[in-house]
C-alpha cells in the first residue's frame, strides 16, 4: 500500500498540483493532506487527482470550514483507517500521543519521520516553498513487517524530484 503525504500548500496551486501528480506517477494510492490548503482551488486538486484522499484543516483554513460537506476535509485530530492500519492526521503538532500505529502532521514546515513504541510520526514538510525553497512530499509504502518512507524534494528552479529513503521495521 503506497500513500501520498502532503502538507501546507497554502497559496501554491501550482505546486500542489505537481506534488499530486508527482505522487500519482509513482503510482500511490491514496492522498493524505495534512493542512493548510488555504484556497479551494487546492481542494479541487486533490478532488480531481480521482485518488482517495483524506484532509484536515489548517490554522490558516477558516475560510474552507464551510467547504467541509463537498469536499473530504475534516477537523483536527481526525483519526482514520486505510486497509488494516490506523492513522490519526491533524496540523498542528499538538495530539503527538501514540494513539495510532501512524501519527501524521504539519505546520511545522520541517520534514520529520521518527518511529517510537510501534508508533510512526511523520511531517512531510512544505508543498509551498515557503521556508525554504524546496517543494516537499512523501511517500509511505506499508508492508507487512516495514514502513518505507521516501521523501521526495525538489528545488523550485529545477524540473526532477531527489529521494532520500528511510525504512523502519515493525
Amino acid at each position: 500500500m503506497k500513500i501520498g503525504i502532503l502538507s501546507d500548500s497554502h497559496l501554491k496551486s501550482d505546486y500542489t498540483k505537481e506534488v499530486i501528480d508527482f505522487l500519482k506517477e509513482i503510482n500511490c494510492e491514496y492522498l493524505v493532506h495534512a493542512g493548510d490548503l488555504c484556497i479551494e482551488k487546492n481542494l479541487e486538486l486533490l478532488e480531481e487527482s480521482g485518488l482517495k484522499y483524506v484532509a484536515v484543516f489548517g490554522n490558516n483554513d477558516r475560510n474552507l470550514l464551510q467547504m467541509s460537506s463537498k469536499y473530504n476535509i475534516k477537523q483536527e485530530p481526525y483519526y482514520f483507517k486505510i486497509k488494516e492500519t490506523t492513522f490519526k492526521l491533524m496540523h498542528l503538532p499538538y495530539h503527538l500521543a501514540p494513539d495510532s500505529e501512524v501519527v501524521i502532521f504539519g505546520h511545522t514546515h520541517i520534514f520529520e519521520s521518527d518511529y517510537k513504541n510501534n508508533t510512526l510520526y511523520l511531517n512531510p514538510g512544505e508543498v509551498c516553498a515557503r521556508e525554504k525553497p524546496l517543494i516537499e512530499c512523501l511517500q509511505l509504502e506499508i508492508n507487512e513487517n516495514e514502513y518505507i518512507i521516501s521523501r521526495y524534494f525538489k528545488n523550485i528552479n529545477e524540473n526532477l524530484f531527489k529521494k532520500e529513503e528511510i525504512i523502519y521495521e515493525k
